[in-house]
């Protein structure tokens, strides 16, 4: 039998699901991902990444081909990422968060390509319904990542903010970082991503609503359906203050061998600015599933403006 950890959550197959915050977060225990899990282990695995939006595993010796593989029992795998053209060789699903590659798009050393609050490529109208992140190279201290619930930010907005926010259409687009006419500037100006999303969405297995802010990929003329540039500028920040209040965190500190998996429709998440200036390599690899098209309280859908939906096989 599984020795059972303080505050741990005990499962039908042995696994020890571990509450790491108040309202997100949860490390997962008793499970080797090289290995080929029962059907009742990746469902308990799903049942925990729904109740705790964000899940960690540590001390997994995997690599590119173990975590396609372990992704694939959740969903589609899509190609690493709209604008990514230089995959590991072999691996077209693997995107490389490596500081090394930024210091060379972005002309400076940074611990991500972005540093801000952000889900994952909202630009699309499907973004991705999960991210796994693997961590390889990493500073001996910096570095870490926190994750938002947005379902508890909604749901404790006032009744008649939510009320407002339910109502509400914000234009997500990817606009491009990199160095003016580089081979990534290029490609982001060429794909063109952006859609309308409803600022709150509901999750197509729970059923909750989240509050669905990315203030990574609204930058530029904010922009609410129906609201100027500075009364949607105000709205939005209202908003974000909501989505990344404290209690609503949880912050992981990477080692070798630890892996996250987040729910992209309940969380947004930020890689912590505090290693760009150190001279250490940061490196990880994410891959991504695909995603439905949100849809809004009242059951209307996202709408793409430019760009091409992202699937995956």
């Amino acid at each position: 039998m599984t020795e059972l950890k303080e505050n741990s959550a005990p499962t039908d197959t042995g696994l020890d699901i571990v509450p790491l915050a108040g309202y997100i977060g949860a490390e997962v225990r008793g499970v080797d991902l090289r290995e080929e899990l029962e059907a009742s282990v990746v469902e308990e695995i799903r049942t925990a990444l729904h109740t705790h939006k964000v899940i960690f595993f540590r001390d997994q010796e995997i690599g590119h081909a173990e975590q396609i593989a372990f992704a694939r029992r959740f969903g589609k795998v899509t190609p690493a990422h709209p604008h990514e053209e230089e995959p590991p060789e072999g691996f077209p699903e693997i995107l490389p968060i490596d500081s090394r590659r930024y210091e060379r798009q972005l002309g400076r050393k940074r611990t991500s390509y972005d540093s801000s609050w952000h889900t994952d490529v909202t630009a699309l109208v499907n973004p991705p319904a999960a991210s796994i992140l693997r961590a390889h190279i990493l500073p001996p201290f910096g570095g870490d990542t926190a994750w938002t619930n947005l379902v508890a930010a909604y749901e404790n907005l006032p009744k008649e903010l939510r009320n407002f926010v339910d109502t509400l259409d914000i234009k997500h687009q990817f606009n491009t970082r990199a160095a003016e006419g580089s081979q990534r500037d290029r490609k982001v100006r060429e794909a063109n991503l952006a859609a309308y999303h409803p600022a709150v969405r509901v999750h197509p297995v729970t059923g909750e609503r989240a509050l669905f802010v990315s203030p990574g990929f609204t930058r530029g003329p904010r922009e609410i359906r129906g609201f100027t540039p500075s009364q949607s500028e105000a709205i939005l920040k209202l908003l974000w203050e909501e989505a990344t209040r404290t209690e609503y965190t949880v912050r992981f500190r990477w080692a070798p061998g630890s892996v996250a998996f987040w729910d992209n429709r309940a969380t947004s998440h930020l890689a912590i600015a505090d290693a760009g200036h150190l001279d250490y390599d940061r490196v990880l690899y994410r891959v991504t599933l695909e995603g439905d098209v949100p849809r809004g309280v009242d059951g209307r859908e996202s709408e793409l403006v430019s760009g091409e939906p992202f699937y995956g096989s």
